[in-house]
């Protein structure tokens, strides 16, 4: 595995810029409190205590608690994506290093000390309806990070690099479950060399 400086990235990490209004603010906080607590476990007086934001001012900017998850959603899949992206740009100079960059900057994530699992797998496991828009916000997720693999296996000259990509992200997010439930020492190393053999025969 490349030797990588170890980097902490909480949650607030990944957190843009944004104009200081109350709405960014409560999904902001919003954001942390989902993500360590879970979605039905997480009521509106427990966002009112941990966030400091009255129920007043929550239901003035989302008329339901459903519609603050999927702004949260939102926000995640933007920062996560941003962060992920540029962390593989750092790491690989070309599109077949950063195909095998991903599972560095996974275990960049998993050994950031707020690291709680993949909120996005979470968000459809509490919502398992696939028409539901908090399941369908978290699949979108996945499908624009797919979508961005495929692109680089492309790249990289892959002769079929949808194949790729699926077997690609498919170890990804197991390494993403191991890592949260422990039961691997270094999930994203294991998935690693898994990927090794897979980019060795895929690629030219």
């Amino acid at each position: 595995m490349i030797e990588l400086k170890k980097v902490h990235l909480p949650v607030s990490k990944f957190q843009e810029k944004m104009r200081p209004t109350i709405r960014n603010e409560l999904v902001q906080k919003a954001l942390a409190v989902f993500y360590r607590h879970g979605f039905h476990a997480t009521g509106m007086d427990m966002l009112v205590k941990e966030t400091g934001i009255s129920k007043t001012s929550m239901y003035k900017h989302f008329r339901t608690k459903e519609e603050l998850i999927l702004a949260v959603l939102r926000l995640r899949d933007e920062q996560f994506r941003n962060w992920f992206f540029r962390r593989l740009e750092d790491i690989g100079k070309t599109p077949a290093e950063q195909l095998s960059a991903i599972f560095d900057v996974l275990d960049e994530w998993f050994r950031s000390p707020d690291f709680c699992g993949c909120m996005f797998i979470k968000a459809a496991t509490e919502y398992p309806e696939a028409a539901h828009p908090i399941h369908a916000q978290a699949a979108e997720h996945k499908r624009l990070a797919f979508n961005h693999i495929r692109d680089l296996a492309g790249r990289a000259g892959a002769p079929d690099p949808g194949t790729l990509a699926r077997h690609l992200a498919l170890l990804a997010e197991g390494a993403t479950i191991a890592a949260h439930l422990g039961y691997s020492d270094d999930p994203a190393a294991d998935a690693k060399t898994a990927a090794g053999i897979l980019l060795t025969e895929a690629l030219p």
